[in-house]
């Protein structure tokens, strides 16, 4: 089986008025357009070209739903900072509130569902920016010493020097998301605003942008102790569970475990539940998880390790390539031209749309562009 697959854009607050829209050649709504999902999940299906919903489709042919969601995201400003819970957190967290009988859409649910939800995200655009892992304590101080000596930044500064960086970094978290530490927030807010440190330029413009959208939110402290990646098309980063992470803009291919489960750690208006966050977050502070891709068949693997999904991707040029599956699959084209065909049928696809492959043990390639392939991740 291989059919079309559509979606319209979620129109999230911060996602971009144009960005999703040029990559598929059409005229913008008007407002903006933050992801597009390609998959089977509750809270945005997809739709075949014969005009069923994914989930449809698939439970007609006795299938479960797919263990994985493929996306295109647009940002123009910064995505909530947030983690997720690795798989038994999940399930614990889930069976807790099932019990406790908290409706699964209330806003200060937590646990969705009971699935863990990695995630890896290709950028598209030049630059895609994002915030993911706690930077080196070492080198966060080497920040602050460029932003004066306000009460609140040394009160930061001081917080951080304690031997054990994890648990200072925990503590700093726990206290500006308690409302514990005020000062700090102004105070660091303040200082950034016409700070130049150098080595850390993007890193200010940033906070800068992130002050601006989000005035007074803790997290923008913790923004702060946060790595930047600035990723160029084709670079990816990985985000596991516990791991915090905030896109702050750009285009890119995101590709994650089916679940709903977040854990919010500042720069937005919804629930945030400090003590379960800090329960399931990595604060042991290091580099961040960039994924490199390994040349493998005729295309590139991004392989984050998990048995949810692994994503290929495929620059043709001409020469037909066949690409190998392990199971239902997703084909999203992000620039050119690509014929997907199986033994019965092909479609053409241009950037910004998808094809859904179900029953096929490999599918063919051919024109001129790059498409993205999304399929379960291979057994542990």
């Amino acid at each position: 089986m291989l059919e079309t697959l559509s979606n319209e854009p979620r129109d999230y607050a911060w996602g971009s008025p144009s960005a999703i829209a040029d990559l598929q050649g059409r005229v913008p709504t008007g407002g903006p357009e933050a992801e597009v999902w390609f998959g089977d999940h509750p809270g945005s299906p997809a739709r075949l070209g014969d005009g069923r919903s994914l989930p449809e489709a698939r439970a007609a042919a006795g299938e479960p739903p797919l263990p994985f969601l493929l996306k295109i995201l647009a940002a123009s400003s910064s995505l909530s900072i947030q983690a997720h819970p690795d798989l038994a957190q999940a399930k614990a967290g889930f069976a807790a509130e099932e019990a406790a009988g908290v409706p699964r859409d209330a806003g200060d649910r937590i646990y969705r569902d009971d699935n863990h939800k990695p995630e890896v995200i290709v950028a598209l655009s030049d630059p895609f920016r994002a915030l993911v892992g706690l930077r080196p304590v070492a080198d966060t101080l080497r920040l602050l010493d460029g932003l004066g000596d306000a009460a609140g930044v040394d009160r930061l500064r001081s917080a951080l020097t304690a031997t054990d960086s994890s648990a200072a970094l925990r503590g700093v978290i726990e206290e500006v998301l308690t409302g514990r530490a005020e000062d700090v927030v102004r105070d660091v807010s303040d200082a950034v605003a016409n700070a130049v440190v150098p080595g850390f330029a993007q890193e200010l413009d940033v906070l800068r942008a992130i002050v601006r959208d989000f005035p007074g939110d803790a997290g923008i402290v913790v923004a702060l102790l946060m790595n930047l990646v600035v990723l160029r098309p084709g670079e990816a980063v990985f985000a596991p569970a516990g791991v915090l992470h905030a896109y702050q803009d750009g285009l890119g291919v995101e590709l994650m475990a089916a679940s709903d489960n977040v854990l919010r750690g500042g720069l937005t208006p919804k629930h945030i539940d400090v003590p379960e966050l800090l329960r399931i977050v990595d604060t042991e502070p290091g580099p961040a998880p960039l994924l490199t891709p390994v040349p493998e068949g005729e295309g590139e693997v991004f392989d984050a390790g998990v048995p949810d999904f692994l994503l290929t991707r495929h620059v043709l040029a001409g020469a037909p390539v066949q690409a190998p599956l392990s199971g239902p699959a997703i084909v999203l084209v992000v620039s050119g031209k690509v014929t997907v065909g199986t033994a019965e049928r092909e479609v053409t696809l241009t950037p910004g749309t998808a094809a859904y492959a179900q029953d096929e043990t490999s599918i063919a390639l051919s024109g001129d562009g790059v498409a993205y392939l999304a399929q379960p991740g291979r057994p542990a």
